[in-house]
């Protein structure tokens, strides 16, 4: 049976490639061999070397790769991540999905560990979003752990997290906790719970009720965010979101929130530049 991964590089190579790759059937005759490397043009940390493995063996199972740099690695300009050699026209067939699976996660893997590494010494974690490319979230979600990040959930399917959305349809914080608990137990899952506090009075309300797991402190000020942690005071985990950037992002974790997540971490990225060089 195909995993979600090889099902993902099937569309993407069928996206490409369509009835042929023309170019190269035109220019190069179809046994010829060569090889290539991977040059990194940029400094950050790498990320999509497993998923890179899979490409090209799924294009070709006969070509040969010497991994030289693994995912997590910190690069900079000029290092070599890998060599690949084979017939070229399976190497060509390849190239382009290797180099957006690489650039794109070792974007996300590179700013993921910008946050980390403001955060050191502290507890808080960095988590990211369900901000990601449409059928690509496992992936970036990869890169995020890569880059030393924590996943919040993958979907809506494995955690219950009630925004203001949610609040609002249901009819309050109160409605929304009873008709959660309710569902839940109809239902016989065991899903952790957070819910969105959109003030101090949220928070304090939320308290109240409880049979929760994590409140998420939306759009606080650092004023709020501390008194809130005081509030809180450890009965539950507490996620800081909203307006996190790399400038704040100790600011908030100082409070001492267990968590901060963080929307750019996957969708306001800069791909890390690189290229799949032949060479003799």
């Amino acid at each position: 049976m195909k995993d979600h991964i090889e099902i993902f590089i099937e569309n993407a190579i069928r996206e490409d490639i369509g009835n042929g790759d023309h170019t190269s059937l035109a220019t190069i005759p179809a046994n010829t061999t060569g090889k290539a490397k991977l040059i990194i043009k940029d400094s950050g940390i790498l990320a999509g070397v497993d998923m890179t493995q899979r490409v090209f063996y799924f294009v070709d199972n006969e070509i040969i790769l010497d991994i030289i740099l693994d995912d997590g690695a910190r690069v900079l300009k000029n290092d070599i991540a890998f060599t690949v050699e084979g017939k070229v026209h399976s190497i060509l067939k390849a190239e382009r999905l290797v180099l957006n699976i690489l650039q794109r996660m070792s974007g996300i893997a590179t700013e993921t560990r910008h946050y980390v590494e403001k955060l050191q010494g502290l507890k808080t974690k960095v988590l990211d979003t369900r901000k990601t490319s449409p059928g690509l979230r496992f992936m970036e979600k990869e890169a995020v752990i890569i880059g030393g990040g924590a996943n919040h959930r993958m979907g809506l399917y494995d955690m219950i997290l009630i925004k203001d959305n949610h609040i609002d349809y249901a009819g309050g914080i109160a409605k929304a906790l009873k008709q959660t608990q309710e569902y839940l137990v109809a239902q016989n899952k065991k899903l952790k719970i957070e819910i969105e506090a959109r003030n101090l009075n949220d928070v304090g309300t939320i308290l109240e009720i409880g049979n929760i797991q994590r409140i998420m402190l939306d759009n606080f000020s650092i004023e709020d965010t501390r008194k809130a942690v005081e509030m809180i005071h450890g009965k539950f985990e507490t996620e800081s979101s909203g307006k996190i950037t790399l400038d704040n992002v100790r600011d908030y974790a100082e409070c001492g929130v267990d968590f901060v997540s963080v929307g750019a971490l996957t969708h306001q990225i800069k791909s890390l530049d690189m290229s799949l060089k032949a060479y003799k």
